[in-house]
């Protein structure tokens, strides 16, 4: 495979290891993109691991992808449940896209149920922790290989 996996990360996930442990647990986000790395070698993949806390930024960030990417593994955080502005720009990508969030939002408050990115994916992980990049890496391997 030529592109690459873009692999995003919303709003305070630099903060994963320090925040909230009880729920995120202690994995900092440069060891998920570590963990990315080695999955992705496995897989024969490549990836771009990118973090925001702009929502401007991800969505150009999403628009670079739909030239530059195979396909999408985005952790939106905050913004699955409000950005309209981030579906859109995940929709008009044309990629496959996995959303993965470490947590399990479903067993979180309500606020948390309902994730408007979701409209946009062709999965999504939650309530695996890390291990959830590199279960949406492997799925858009068996994704992309199907579609050559």
């Amino acid at each position: 495979m030529t592109k690459p996996i873009y692999i995003l990360n919303g709003p305070n996930l630099n903060l994963l290891g320090i925040r909230e442990p009880h729920l995120y647990g202690h994995t900092t986000l440069a060891q998920v993109e570590q963990r990315c790395l080695e999955a992705a070698k496995r897989l024969g993949l490549q990836i771009v691991f990118k973090q925001s806390n702009v929502e401007g930024e991800l969505i150009n960030i999403i628009h670079e992808a739909r030239t530059e990417a195979a396909g999408i593994v985005i952790n939106p955080a905050a913004y699955s449940f409000t950005s309209i502005a981030i579906l859109d720009a995940l929709k008009a990508s044309d990629l496959p896209v996995v959303e993965v969030h470490v947590t399990n939002i479903h067993k979180r408050e309500s606020i948390y149920h309902k994730s408007l990115v979701s409209l946009a994916a062709v999965g999504v992980i939650c309530g695996l922790g890390p291990l959830g990049y590199e279960l949406a890496l492997a799925s858009l391997a068996e994704e992309l290989e199907v579609k050559q």
